[in-house]
């Protein structure tokens, strides 16, 4: 298990404009804080990845994406009914959220995540995370920290060790508004 003493430090190095990689329910993810625009363009960047294709954001809870989202009363329903699997919603962005994060589209991408090492990143940095797979765009994605490593080497700042969840891959993904799946997750 992941010690909250390294959850801490890697908080610091998130509220430092630090990009860290972590584990998520079936995949290492990278990271930052969704409020510092240097570090998001560090993450399309170290993926080789165009601005325009947005990025996810993963909190513990759904209060902490307050302020990154404007949903309407259906993408309410659907965010907030239970789901069996992890779900990435695609929902109405606050009008304030940076294109970056959007990709350019008045949507995006969220996921309340019941990972214990990703979860409490969040609550331990007050903030949702930027989530995206660890890897090369194109590439296999990392599946332990190692792996994260070896893909991505020092462009990181911090890897956070700890256990996948029970997922085999990335989370589903649906658009909150429709209901229609945008990715089979597993």
């Amino acid at each position: 298990m992941t010690s909250r003493c390294t959850i801490y430090h890697a908080a610091r190095i998130l509220h430092a404009g630090g990009v860290i990689a972590y584990p998520t329910e079936g995949v290492y993810g990278i990271g930052c804080l969704p409020d510092n625009e240097a570090a998001i363009e560090r993450i399309f960047q170290i993926k080789g990845r165009r601005a325009d294709a947005g990025l996810i954001l993963i909190a513990a809870d759904h209060g902490l994406l307050t302020g990154w989202i404007a949903p309407t009363e259906t993408e309410v329903d659907r965010l907030l009914r239970p789901v069996d699997k992890p779900t990435t919603w695609i929902v109405t962005a606050h009008p304030s959220v940076s294109p970056l994060l959007t990709g350019g589209r008045p949507t995006i991408a969220v996921r309340v995540t019941d990972h214990p090492v990703a979860g409490a990143l969040t609550l331990a940095t007050g903030s949702p995370l930027v989530s995206t797979s660890a890897n090369r765009s194109g590439k296999p994605v990392a599946m332990s920290g190692l792996h994260a490593r070896l893909k991505l080497g020092r462009q990181l700042d911090r890897i956070v060790h700890g256990p996948l969840g029970n997922r085999t891959g990335p989370s589903e993904i649906r658009v909150a508004q429709s209901d229609a799946v945008i990715r089979a997750g597993s």
